[in-house]
């Protein structure tokens, strides 16, 4: 018996098999990695967005720094 590889699926793929390799080395429906993948990349999205707003709120303007700039 061979080891188990973690490999982008030959099968079950829809863009490059990336979550298909995943939910073959660990046992589970591709779908749930897939929507799981998604929730993830949104939620990222969402947190660099507040990242940004959090600095533009804090962050003092450069005229404030360097008066008459």
């Amino acid at each position: 018996m061979e080891p188990k590889r973690l490999c982008r699926a030959s099968i079950d793929k829809k863009i490059c098999g990336v979550c298909g390799g995943i939910a073959e080395y660990f046992d589970i429906d591709p779908t749930l990695v897939r929507v799981a993948w998604v929730i993830a990349t949104v939620f990222s999205f969402s947190a660099l967005f507040w990242i940004y707003v959090g600095c533009a709120v804090i962050m003092p303007r450069k005229s404030d720094v360097y008066p008459g700039y």
